[in-house]
């Protein structure tokens, strides 16, 4: 039976994502649904990428923008530098495409142009890497940075009282679109959890892979959770983005 996998922020931990994968068993029925932030982080950043290149030769994968993703694209393919960006992990994948030739590179800009902002799935069931503002759904989207960059619609989940239901006048216009949705973007760890979370409809798959936690997955139908080793570990001579 095929399944339908989300996974979370990678930021360069290539080898949280081969132990990941090789826990969840991939086979070429499933279907891989990346939320972005490939990059940034630990020094395999442009190794990721490769990575998954080759990956959805044999597996269909969706790959969604995140914000990081975004930063990196913008550097290789115009020098744009980001003063914020260096401090927050793109140092790491400058550093990582320093031994690439000019032919990966133009692959991976490529890989990068290619990248969804979101996907809705034939259950209606909302992908993005961070979140949308549209009370009338991400379509309707005025600027796509809010795809990658919006933490509020995680954090009006937070503030929800746990009590109230869907058909409730006062529940958010934004969460009545979608069945469920998956996000990455703002890592869990944040509100001392260590797995993916659920808080109204919204399921949040980053586990702070970039910093002390896990890489983490979840089967959207099942629910079932599988984790790498904190990547950290991993990677005992780096600091990632701590």
């Amino acid at each position: 039976m095929s399944r339908s996998i989300a996974i979370g922020d990678i930021h360069g931990g290539l080898k949280a994502l081969i132990q990941l994968l090789e826990k969840i068993e991939v086979t070429p029925e499933d279907e891989l649904i990346f939320l972005g932030d490939y990059v940034d982080g630990w020094s395999d950043s442009a190794n990721v990428v490769t990575y998954l290149i080759d990956l959805a030769k044999q597996n269909t994968c969706i790959f969604l923008r995140g914000n990081h993703d975004d930063l990196t694209h913008r550097w290789l393919a115009t020098g744009e530098l980001n003063e914020k960006w260096l401090e927050h992990g793109g140092q790491s994948s400058i550093d990582a495409y320093r031994n690439f030739s000019s032919e990966e590179i133009e692959a991976h800009i490529e890989f990068y142009n290619q990248m969804l902002n979101y996907y809705v799935d034939k259950k209606n069931r909302l992908f993005v890497h961070a979140g949308f503002t549209s009370q009338h759904g991400p379509e309707q989207e005025y600027h796509e940075t809010g795809f990658y960059w919006d933490r509020t619609l995680w954090e009006m989940a937070l503030s929800l009282d746990k009590n109230i239901e869907p058909g409730d006048t006062n529940y958010p216009k934004r969460l009545q679109i979608f069945d469920e949705i998956f996000i990455g973007h703002t890592p869990v760890t944040r509100i001392n959890e260590e797995a993916p979370v659920k808080r109204a409809n919204i399921w949040n798959v980053d586990t702070g892979a970039a910093f002390k936690g896990k890489l983490s997955a979840l089967e959207v139908n099942t629910k079932e959770i599988w984790q790498s080793d904190p990547v950290f570990k991993l990677y005992p001579e780096e600091e990632g983005r701590n």
